[in-house]
C-alpha cells in the first residue's frame, strides 16, 4: 500500500478543488425541490465546475461503461453512483449528491444528502444521524491515531442510532488520483491499520442505511441500491491530517 503524503503546493491544489466542490453544494441547497429532474442538478453543478475553471472527477470514470455524468445522484434507497437523468424529485425524497472536481491534477471529493421538500422526522433523523457520523468519523482523523479508528467511528455512530453502515462502499484515500490508497472501512473495531500522519488526504464517506446495510448493484452497471428498499444517506468530506489538531475540512461549504 502506497500511501502518498502531500507538500504544501498540492494541498493549495486540493484547497482549491474542495472550495469549487463546496460551492457546489451551497448551489444545491437551493436548486433541490420538489420537480426539479435529477439531471438538471448534474447540468448545473456541471456548469459551474467548468466556470470555475475545474474538470469533473467522475464524468467517463472507467467502469463497466464509463461513467456518463459529472455528478452521483442518488435518489431515496438509492446508496451511490446513482446515474442522472429524467427522474423528477418528489416532496418527500431525500437526494444524495457526489462532486468530485479536478484543479490542475488535483481532486476533492464530497458528498451531501439533502431532503426534498418537507420529510418525515424519521426520515430527517436519518439524514442527521448521517451527517453527524461523518463528523464524529473526522474527529478520529488526527495525528497519530490508526486508520480503523475512523471505521470504528462511523460504525458504532450509525448503529447507536439503530442504522446500518454500509460494507461494500468505503472511504479512500484520495489525491493526484480520485481514489488512492488507503482504502478505509465504514466498520471495524479500533486501533488497527497505519497511523495517520499530517499531509495525508482522504475521503471520508459514511454511507447510512435505514434498515440493513446489505446493498446490490443495478443491470446500469453503476446504481447500487439498498436491497430491502430501506432508504439510505450519504455525506463526505475530502480532508487533510494536520500537525496539530483536528483535520482541515477541504470541501468546507462556505
Amino acid at each position: 500500500m502506497a500511501v502518498t503524503v502531500k507538500n504544501r503546493t498540492e494541498l493549495e491544489k486540493m484547497r482549491r478543488a474542495g472550495s469549487i466542490v463546496g460551492a457546489c453544494h451551497l448551489m444545491l441547497r437551493e436548486a433541490v425541490t420538489p420537480g426539479v429532474t435529477t439531471g438538471e442538478i448534474n447540468r448545473l453543478v456541471h456548469e459551474y465546475i467548468v466556470s470555475a475553471g475545474g474538470r469533473p472527477s467522475f464524468l467517463g470514470y472507467p467502469g463497466p461503461v464509463p461513467f456518463p455524468a459529472s455528478t452521483c445522484v442518488s435518489v431515496n434507497d438509492e446508496i451511490v453512483h446513482g446515474i442522472p437523468g429524467a427522474r423528477v424529485l418528489n416532496d418527500g425524497d431525500i437526494v444524495s449528491v457526489d462532486i468530485g472536481v479536478i484543479w490542475q491534477g488535483f481532486h476533492a471529493d464530497s458528498a451531501w444528502s439533502y431532503p426534498v421538500g418537507h420529510l418525515s422526522a424519521e426520515v430527517q433523523r436519518l439524514l442527521d444521524v448521517t451527517e453527524d457520523t461523518l463528523y464524529h468519523a473526522l474527529e478520529f482523523a488526527i495525528a497519530g491515531r490508526r486508520l480503523s479508528d475512523i471505521s470504528h467511528a462511523i460504525q458504532s455512530c450509525a448503529e447507536e442510532a439503530g442504522f446500518g453502515a454500509v460494507r461494500k462502499y468505503i472511504s479512500h484515500g484520495i489525491g493526484r488520483s480520485l481514489h488512492e490508497d488507503p482504502q478505509i472501512l465504514n466498520y471495524g473495531l479500533p486501533g488497527r491499520g497505519m497511523k495517520l500522519l499530517p499531509g495525508m488526504t482522504f475521503a471520508i464517506e459514511p454511507m447510512i442505511t435505514q434498515f440493513s446495510y446489505a446493498s446490490r448493484q443495478l443491470d446500469d452497471g453503476w446504481t447500487v441500491v439498498t436491497l430491502d428498499g430501506g432508504l439510505a444517506a450519504h455525506f463526505e468530506h475530502t480532508i487533510a491530517i494536520t500537525a496539530n489538531g483536528g483535520p482541515e475540512i477541504l470541501t468546507r461549504q462556505e
